[in-house]
């Protein structure tokens, strides 16, 4: 028999994969954008919240529940980044980061404080679906099935991405946009308007997973701000631009924050920074990242 010790051991592992499934969508969307921009996308917390407030919204105005609204959330958010895309964001493509940086930082406070003033700082309740209701008893552990699906889910997703970035005709013509734009050019690509859709799509990531963090976290105004310096930390630690090192760092960092929580968790705020700074010493472009 399992004791209550081990009992909690694996109640945190399980928070630390559901931590690391937001870590791993969130960075994968960043890691998209900043691939295909070369802008580092601060607002990213402001649109992953923005994903959470479109299901409340299809929910309790028009009575469209979670399964829909796991559809019809990117695909609105996405839209609007399209069109700050459109509108702000591709005259900066050239610039330094650091003008990006700006500007999205600023486009994050604007949404967040939109929100907050519209629906305060306190939690809005977003219920979960009723085929996902109810726990799995593994027998040192019952196991939500709700927690589980995020988990699942968040994993098939970071995969069909990463397979349909590096293994498909449309993900070549992505990376090699990247490289040399005026070649794909040539070639009839739009790629405008592929960096475009990649962007809303980047977005998209991130309201789906807001979509998903919504029946665990509530649907709050500073969800993002809470999530995105860790998430940047882990683009850090998985390299710039990497798809599998923000899949593969962001699963893994929430398991690393999960067991700090149980065996030190004074440092379980910290540990991901901690992780970051050795990374950095060693391998200045990630673990993942290419040398520069």
């Amino acid at each position: 028999m399992f004791n209550i010790s081990t009992q909690a051991l694996f109640a945190q592992l399980l928070v630390g994969l559901i931590n690391g499934s937001f870590y791993a969508l969130l960075s994968l969307g960043l890691a998209v954008i900043f691939g295909m921009l070369n802008i580092i996308n601060f607002a990213h917390g402001a649109l992953f919240m923005m994903g959470a407030f479109v299901a409340y919204f299809l929910l309790n105005l028009f009575g469209i529940g979670y399964w829909w609204a796991l559809i019809l959330a990117p695909i609105i958010v996405g839209a609007f980044g399209i069109f700050l895309e459109r509108t702000m964001l591709h005259r900066l493509a050239h610039l330094d980061h650091l003008y990006g940086l700006l500007l999205t930082f600023g486009l994050a406070l604007i949404i967040q404080g939109v929100f907050q003033n519209y629906f305060g700082s306190s939690g809005l309740p977003y219920a979960i679906p009723q085929q996902l209701t109810g726990a799995q008893n593994l027998g040192f552990m019952f196991l939500p099935n709700y927690r589980a699906w995020v988990v699942v889910f968040s994993f098939i997703i970071c995969f069909a991405t990463w397979f349909a970035i590096e293994k498909t005709r449309l993900g070549a013509n992505l990376r090699a946009a990247t490289e040399n734009p005026a070649l794909v050019r040539a070639f009839g690509v739009n790629v405008p308007r592929m960096i475009t859709l990649t962007y809303g799509f980047g977005v998209g990531l991130a309201a789906l997973a807001g979509v998903l963090a919504a029946p665990i976290n509530q649907v709050r105004p500073l969800m993002g701000a809470d999530l995105i310096i860790v998430v940047f930390a882990v683009v850090v630690i998985g390299g710039m631009g990497s798809i599998m090192g923000s899949i593969l760092t962001g699963f893994a960092l929430g398991v690393v924050e999960g067991l700090t929580k149980y065996f030190y968790p004074e440092a379980s705020n910290t540990v991901v920074f901690v992780v970051m700074a050795l990374v950095l010493m060693v391998k200045p472009n990630g673990l993942f990242g290419r040398a520069t």
